[in-house]
């Protein structure tokens, strides 16, 4: 299992959020993980911008959308974006898409919601089409009519992968794209419902082995503090949980709500519970950080205890 650090969902002083991106990308490349992450938050950031401020700083690491939200562009101008992304990164973008949630979609940008798992997969056809450039892209189906040309294409390739979290979606994501980025899913959801559905699809579209890419929050603590990492988990991310997509993921493991999902404890119980989710089916593991502590100097702490033990168990988990 490839072991990665999710980046860029943390709020803060946008004057400095510049640096502090480009400090982040350094220390994980330079501690030896696989990939970096990138949320799209929808009022931060463009996460693929920020995949190329980070290519400009680095040389090796993955670096990873997780995941950009399909209704608020054509896929032929995302194709055109992550291609120019990749190039950019000397071919090192994993560009992560999803039919996102209604609370963003329809809520905040006004668009329909209607269909998503249709919607994706008539996205995935143009998008595919595109990235398998240059030449025409000539695609029709329900969502689009697309006569359009491209003299854009990867010279490496571009892995695409799917936001999947029910069965259909998985469907898509193991017949058209190149595995899955996870959030809300436990080792029981993963093992039992997520790898045995995208594997199948994936194997009987005549596709290799998709990836399956799980994020979960990580805390370095002690066994008396756990209790402490969950409630932090469960306040400062829980709102993912109002998504009914995610109910139902939460619905088929153990996991109640995003604190069980965090990975805390000491180093020994984090590696434990690490090797749960490759056991489960995980490829690809991307942390996201959650320091505790009651004032700034005890979270910036506790942040870089975790970093070092996840540097750690990079090598470990290999």
């Amino acid at each position: 299992m490839r072991l990665g650090v999710m980046i860029g969902a943390e709020r803060g002083d946008m004057a400095r959020k510049v640096s502090k991106l480009v400090s982040d990308i350094q220390w994980a490349e330079a501690a030896g993980l696989d990939s970096a992450w990138m949320p799209q938050v929808p009022n931060d950031f463009d996460c693929l911008t920020m995949v190329a401020l980070m290519a400009a700083n680095t040389s090796r690491i993955e670096l990873g959308t997780a995941v950009v939200p399909l209704q608020a562009q054509h896929p032929i101008a995302l194709a055109r974006q992550a291609l120019s992304v990749h190039a950019m990164s000397a071919g090192r973008l994993a560009l992560g898409v999803g039919p996102s949630h209604h609370w963003i979609v329809r809520d905040m940008l006004g668009l329909p919601y209607d269909k998503p798992a249709a919607y994706t997969r008539d996205y995935l056809q143009v998008l595919n089409t595109a990235i398998a450039g240059p030449g025409p892209v000539d695609v029709e189906n329900d969502s689009f009519t697309v006569h359009n040309p491209t003299v854009l294409a990867a010279d490496t390739p571009m892995p695409v992968l799917v936001s999947a979290l029910g069965p259909v979606m998985l469907q898509i994501a193991g017949e058209h794209a190149d595995g899955t980025s996870l959030w809300m899913a436990d080792e029981k959801a993963i093992g039992e419902h997520i790898a045995p559905k995208i594997n199948k699809a994936a194997a009987e579209a005549g596709r290799p082995a998709p990836r399956i890419v799980a994020g979960i929050p990580v805390t370095l603590c002690a066994n008396s503090e756990i209790d402490a990492a969950k409630e932090r988990a469960n306040r400062i991310l829980a709102e993912a949980e109002t998504s009914p997509n995610y109910q139902r993921l939460l619905d088929r493991g153990e996991a109640r709500n995003v604190g069980d999902l965090c990975a805390a404890g000491d180093e020994e119980s984090i590696l434990k519970r690490f090797k749960q989710f490759a056991d489960a089916g995980v490829t690809d593991l991307s942390v996201r950080l959650l320091p505790i502590g009651d004032t700034r100097d005890e979270l910036i702490a506790s942040k870089y205890r975790t970093r070092e033990v996840i540097a750690e168990l990079a090598k470990a988990v290999r």
